[in-house]
This record gives structure tokens, C-alpha cells and sequence, in this order.
């Protein structure tokens, strides 16, 4: 290797796992690949899970690279990104026996003992470098960290920095705010609907379809319409919290389940994300918004649902049936939902018009699974993708464009709760698809905060 290296960094197999393209993520810098790691990637490869279709793709980018130089891997090989950006260090394969050795009771059996060990051999040999393992695995930087080794968390795919700092999709008012804009104010009605165009000031930073609230005693809910060169059109939110204007019997019973049916009830808004814990009422929202526009409305022609199947605990095995049947056991917050969205048999003078309207709802209603969405279109459909938090972002993509003409896609998750390895709340799907789509005209956002399944979940997810 060439002198003045600066840094040199080492990755494991897990960061090509869970993104084939992070070889191209380091800059000017130099990535050394031990010859275990390659090992790593072909014992993953088999399969259709995600890990082993990324397994793949980084060997053949590989492959790639070592054609582009000739087939010589005995000296640097130069990064050059193929989906364009600017030219990286070199990749540097590792095949050189390992020297060093490590404490008692690390053998190097284990793969990730003998990527340690490479690192230790690689500090000593380099001492002009800076060595800096890159590892998805927290005990292998656990390790690395306890013999004296650098090691980083590999961040280059975070949407943000802290998920903290996520869009909400709403923002409050200052309290002068209407002494400061009413002289160059303007107003007008279409219909129904109440429209204000704000002057004199620089609203550059707002977001389409977010919303605006004011804490005072009449209160004021508005959404962003359109912004203009130093001014902002909004409207007044309609309010879906008095019977009178319930969704398919559903009221809201707080300001974000009100901004949450106005997005999901809008024909001109075809992405939708909500994101809150567990009873905020995310799913219970979309279903009363998706059968009131599928079944009364005819804007749509079906309800399509699916979710990533990851299970909390031990996996119970292979389930039986089609596809819809196999989906079922995973669809138990479908179920409960429509129990409630469906009419009681008090209501109907016997069981037998509850049981007619929970057939009509079922034919509108499909259920899919994501291994068979790759290559479909989905036309005048509502889409919702549950648990949304448990996808990576090339999968929400895939899903995301599967949508055609006059369908709605609408997430919901709580990035709280990631069950997939490897993905974080500013890696998940969820958080890049709210990142990404915020400045669309045609897209909006919600963050549920408070519980309102029942008194005994509001005090449980408080104090647990």
C-alpha cells in the first residue's frame, strides 16, 4: 500500500448486507476488504430475503470493479460510483495471513474475531493510517472498542441525524401572528372551503400540506396550500371531530386525528404517512377513510393492505393456505379495526345485517403480500402499508412506485418499534419516505402523539 494513507477503512460484512452500495460511500478514502468478508457475502446469498438479494448485489458490484481494473486485484482498485456522483478511494482486498493475536477466549474461528484480528495487523502495519473498522454488528464494535481499536457504526444511509428533528407535518402559530400579517391580508371562499393569502414574509421554509395551529380560546387549524414569493395560501382544515361530520362513523377525538382525515380524505393528496405509537389510531383513521371512499364515494375501486411480516417473538413456522389466508394471522389490527368500524348487531336488528355488510367490506378488501408486489401497478387503488417502520428504504420504494393512476398509498408505523436488523429510526423506510416526499405538493404527514384507544393504554404507554 502507497504511504500517507490517511484513513483507511475496513467494513464488515454486515454494512455490504444492509447496503450493497456503501463502497462508494467514503469519500476520497480507501476501503480494505478482508477476503473473510467475501466469504461472509456468499454464505448470505442464498435466498429471496432482502440480505441475501443485497448479498448479491454487492458481489456483482464487485465483480464489476475487478473487471473495470483488468482482473488485477494485487493493487488498489479505483471506486467508481455506477449510479454517478463523484469518484471514490480505492478497494483493497486483504488476503495476507493474519499475524497478530488476540486475547484468550477470542478465537479466530469467528469471522468477526478474524476481522479484529485483520485490523490490529493493519493498525500496526499502517501506523501513518488511520484504521477505522466499519460494522453494523454492535458487538463486534463492542469488541473493537475493548482492544483498543476504532470502530463506527456505519451512517451514511441516515435520512437525518436525530428523530427528534423528524417533520411532524405540523407547526403552531406565533400568538402576534395575525397582528403581524392582517393588514395585507386576504381571504375568499370556493364553496365550503375558506382560503387565506398571508403577505410579508418569507415563507420559503414552510411545507406544502402541513398544517397550522394557533392555542387560543376560538382556536385556529389551517393547512398550507400553496407557497408564493413572500406569501402563503392556506386553508381552514374541515373539522371531522362533531358527529355531523364523521368519517364512515369515526370522529376525531384530537387536533392530529383531525389533520390525519383531512390528508386522508383529500383527492388531491396521493402519499400519506402517519406516524405514532400504538392506540394514536392510525390504522382505525385510514380504514374509515378508505371504506368511506371506496364504498360511498366509488373513488376507489378496492382497499389494498399489506405489511412487513416480522414476527415479535419465535416464529410459529409455515402457515397454511393462499396468499390472503397466509397474510391473515399477520392483519389481527385489521380485524379489530373493522369490528369497530363495522355496525353493531343492536344496530342492525340482528346479526344477520352485520354479517351482509362485513361481506360487502371484505370483497373491497385485499390483502397482499410484499413478496409478490415487484413488477404490479396498482390503478384506483388505496394502498396502506402497515408497519411501515420495519422497511428499508429500496423497499418502500418498490412498493411506493407500484402505485398507477387515481391510487392513494397511505404508510403508517411508529419508528419506536423497528423489529428488522440493521435498521434504525433514521434508517427506516418510514423516515426516508417522510424526509423525501415533505416538499411534494400532492403529499402530507402526521405525527400522532396522543393515545386514545383507552384510558388503561394512555397511562400504559406513559408509565411503562
Amino acid at each position: 500500500m502507497t504511504e500517507n494513507l490517511g484513513k483507511l477503512y475496513v467494513l464488515d460484512t454486515s454494512v455490504l448486507l444492509h447496503d450493497p452500495y456503501s463502497l462508494f460511500s467514503f469519500e476520497e478514502h480507501d476501503i480494505c476488504l478482508p477476503i473473510s468478508v467475501v466469504e461472509g457475502l456468499d454464505a448470505a446469498k442464498k435466498g429471496i430475503s432482502e440480505i441475501a438479494r443485497n448479498a448479491r448485489q454487492a458481489s456483482r458490484l464487485l465483480d464489476q470493479i475487478i473487471h473495470e481494473a483488468g482482473g488485477d486485484i494485487n493493487g488498489g482498485l479505483a471506486l467508481a460510483n455506477p449510479l454517478g456522483g463523484a469518484p471514490g478511494g480505492q478497494l483493497r482486498f486483504i488476503t495476507d495471513p493474519v499475524g497478530a493475536t488476540l486475547p484468550a477466549g477470542l478465537h479466530l474461528e469467528r469471522g468477526d474475531n478474524l476481522l479484529l484480528a485483520t485490523v490490529i495487523d493493519l493498525t500496526q502495519r499502517h501506523a501513518d493510517a488511520e484504521v477505522i473498522l466499519v460494522s453494523k454488528n454492535i458487538n463486534t464494535r463492542i469488541k473493537a472498542n475493548a482492544l483498543g481499536l476504532r470502530a463506527e457504526d456505519y451512517t451514511s444511509d441516515q435520512v437525518i441525524d436525530d428523530a427528534n428533528i423528524l417533520h411532524s407535518g405540523m407547526r403552531p402559530l406565533e400568538p402576534d401572528f395575525w397582528e403581524r400579517h392582517g393588514e395585507a391580508l386576504e381571504s375568499w371562499t370556493e364553496g365550503e372551503r375558506t382560503f387565506y393569502r398571508v403577505h410579508g414574509e418569507d415563507f420559503r421554509n414552510w411545507l406544502p400540506n402541513s398544517f397550522l395551529y394557533a392555542d387560543t380560546d376560538t382556536g385556529f387549524d389551517a393547512v398550507v396550500r400553496r407557497i408564493e414569493t413572500n406569501a402563503v395560501v392556506i386553508e381552514k382544515v374541515h373539522d371531522y371531530s362533531s358527529e355531523r361530520h364523521n368519517v364512515w362513523g369515526i370522529t376525531a377525538r384530537n387536533r392530529e386525528q383531525n389533520f390525519a382525515l383531512n390528508l386522508l380524505t383529500d383527492p388531491e393528496i396521493d402519499f400519506v404517512s402517519l406516524i405514532g405509537q400504538a392506540g394514536t389510531g392510525k390504522t382505525l383513521l385510514t380504514l374509515a377513510a378508505a371504506l368511506n371512499q371506496t364504498l360511498d364515494e366509488k373513488r376507489y375501486s378496492e382497499i389494498l393492505v399489506t405489511r412487513m411480516t416480522v414476527p415479535v417473538g419465535e416464529d410459529i413456522g409455515f402457515l397454511p393456505g393462499t396468499e390472503e389466508e397466509k397474510m391473515n394471522p399477520w392483519m389481527g389490527a385489521l380485524e379489530d379495526n373493522l369490528d369497530v368500524l363495522l355496525p353493531s348487531p343492536e344496530k342492525d336488528k340482528g346479526s344477520w345485517g352485520r354479517a351482509a355488510t362485513h361481506d360487502l367490506v371484505r370483497n373491497r378488501i385485499r390483502i397482499k403480500s410484499l413478496n409478490f408486489m415487484r413488477g404490479r401497478t396498482f390503478l384506483n387503488k388505496f394502498v396502506i402499508i402497515d408497519e411501515a417502520q420495519n422497511l428499508t428504504p429500496h423497499q418502500m420504494k418498490t412498493l411506493v412506485t407500484r402505485a398507477g393512476t387515481g391510487s392513494k398509498v397511505v404508510c403508517l408505523g411508529n419508528i419506536a418499534q423497528i423489529d428488522t436488523p440493521y435498521l434504525t429510526e433514521t434508517t427506516s423506510g418510514l423516515t426516508y419516505v417522510v424526509d423525501r416526499f415533505k416538499s411534494w405538493e400532492h403529499s402530507g404527514h402526521v405525527t400522532l402523539r396522543r393515545v386514545e384507544r383507552s384510558r388503561l393504554a394512555d397511562y400504559a404507554s406513559d408509565t411503562l
